[in-house]
């Protein structure tokens, strides 16, 4: 048996999930073991974050929280216009942002419409879960 014989032989039990293979060929006897994959498959059903709208005690404004950790982008690419700024006005679901989590791009959405009166986090800066991201005055 030879080698192209022998990764063929392997490649097949990775495809099966097999721990062990004896193969006898010409009186010759070969045996491949490997060990069982120990790592777990997890099924995760991606849902879109929605960001934390807090109406402020009074009343004038709703602020807009990270609903995860990850990287603030204020724009859809690098030398993009920003999706916000200070003084525009905004529809409810209109995107606000990007946070970046674990290489997946979230979008940011208004929960109300209103208009931006601070843009709290700098463009790049890397958020918390309930960092106040804006401010929209209503």
């Amino acid at each position: 048996m030879n080698e192209t014989d022998i990764r063929k032989y392997a490649g097949l039990m990775e495809e099966l999930g097999l721990t062990g293979l004896e193969i006898t060929e010409d009186n010759k006897v070969v045996r491949l073991e490997r060990t069982a994959p120990t790592a777990v498959k997890e099924i995760v059903t991606a849902q879109p974050p929605v960001a934390a709208a807090v109406k402020s005690d009074n009343n004038d404004y709703i602020s807009i929280k990270s609903p995860i950790v990850g990287v603030f982008y204020a724009a859809p690419a690098e030398n993009a216009e920003p999706y916000v700024t200070i003084g525009d006005r905004v529809k409810k679901g209109q995107t606000l942002c990007i946070i970046e989590a674990m290489k997946l791009m979230n979008e940011i959405s208004a929960e109300d419409d209103g208009v931006i009166s601070e843009i709290l986090v700098t463009n790049g800066q890397v958020v918390e879960f309930g960092t106040e991201l804006f401010r929209i005055k209503r």
